[in-house]
């Protein structure tokens, strides 16, 4: 190669890198100079938001009552279909009524025999005070005459007495469902002697199944959380009640609501929860005793609570955060505490403020105190919408 052709390639070279290096120079001043990055910013607006708290439940009966005979005798007649519904009132059982029949014809003769020497007792009585007045009779027995009729008044509320037992007696021989519900099995067959005394009285069981109790449990900081709520809406008036919808472990929802009405005063020492109990229609026994189901609680709320969509949410090794703009148009970090989720949006405990301008849209593009430029201010509501769509 020529000196000329050395010459002729090392200029080339060096014209080269000139060029790279303008190239290069250009980008690297554009890259300084782009825009900051586009965000949506929502205002954080205090407000009420109702709160709910789901619990697994378990279903039991509102009511169920042994059916027991109160008098003894031969068990004549089953009335009722075993398994079937019977209405309280209706006759399930007959117990031979024969000799409680008789016992009280026998209170009744003496009944009438009492109601009869009370007669002549009054009539003795009577003739006796008017002969006392005339100094017929001497006082002593005007005074027999009126212990006489006296004795005679107590033993005809005797008689009544006895009438009244024979006459319970008698119709205790119709043994009558106590409530309604769904019957058990029978206990003792037609024709067996039915005694009064354990296991040889009882008939049969009955289940009342609408309404039902769903039973479930607080654990203790939740039940310290909506106690202070509630109080917290007493001190302003208000008397909030606790409601209960109620889930299957397929998701579908059940058609009626329940209603809070009992909690316990004490908490269990070996779970450390608060039991609870709410009793809800069942009117096609959709609901059955021992049946397991979710229940969430409802009927509670905060005020000047704040919340935050799902999407503000950001998450490191710290904690959970999200970013908001300050009055520069700078990004920041801030530190959030969460309480329970309401809804798409989840509620900030400690973190933000009323005021604030939280960032939901275009985090990913977001550097901690860089600048950004920011959308039109949109309601939480709106936020939502936009990242739905």
């Amino acid at each position: 190669m020529t000196a000329h052709s050395r010459s002729f390639l090392r200029g080339s070279f060096l014209a080269a890198g000139v060029l790279l290096l303008s190239a290069y120079s250009s980008l690297a001043q554009q890259a300084g100079q782009m825009p900051p990055p586009q965000v949506t910013v929502v205002d954080v607006k205090p407000e009420t938001v109702q709160l709910t708290y789901e619990y697994a439940a378990r279903i039991s009966a509102y009511r169920q009552v042994d059916v027991r005979a109160r008098v003894g005798g031969i068990l004549l007649k089953r009335n009722f279909v075993e398994g079937a519904e019977v209405k309280a009132g209706d006759v399930l059982f007959l117990i031979d009524p024969a000799s409680f029949e008789a016992v009280l014809a026998q209170a009744q003769a003496q009944l009438q025999q009492a109601d009869a020497q009370l007669n002549q007792a009054q009539r003795e009585e009577k003739r006796n005070i008017n002969l006392f007045d005339q100094n017929a009779v001497t006082q002593k027995a005007r005074d027999d005459a009126i212990s006489t009729r006296q004795l005679a008044d107590a033993a005809v509320a005797s008689a009544r007495a006895q009438v009244q037992t024979a006459q319970l007696n008698l119709d205790y021989t119709k043994v009558t469902a106590p409530v309604g519900g769904i019957t058990t099995l029978e206990q003792v067959s037609e024709g067996s002697l039915i005694g009064t005394t354990g296991d040889t009285g009882l008939l049969t069981s009955i289940t009342q199944l609408d309404p039902v109790y769903v039973n479930f449990s607080f654990s203790d900081t939740q039940a310290a959380e909506v106690r202070r709520l509630i109080d917290l809406k007493k001190a302003k008036g208000e008397a909030p009640n606790l409601g209960v919808k109620i889930s299957f472990g397929d998701g579908t929802t059940y058609d009626h609501d329940g209603v809070v009405d009992f909690t316990s005063s004490t908490i269990d020492a070996s779970t450390g929860t608060l039991q609870a109990r709410a009793v809800v229609d069942n009117p096609v026994r959709r609901l059955l005793p021992g049946q397991f189901v979710r229940a969430t609680v409802t009927g509670v709320s905060l005020d000047n609570a704040i919340t935050i969509p799902e999407v503000a949410l950001m998450q490191s090794p710290q904690g959970q955060f999200v970013y908001t703009i300050d009055k520069d148009g700078k990004a920041h970090v801030n530190p959030v505490t969460l309480g329970q989720k309401v809804g798409g949006n989840w509620l900030v405990l400690s973190g933000l403020k009323a005021g604030d301008r939280l960032i939901v849209e275009g985090i990913i593009k977001v550097r901690p105190g860089a600048p950004v430029q920011a959308a039109a201010a949109a309601t939480p509501s709106d936020a939502n919408k936009v990242v739905q769509n």
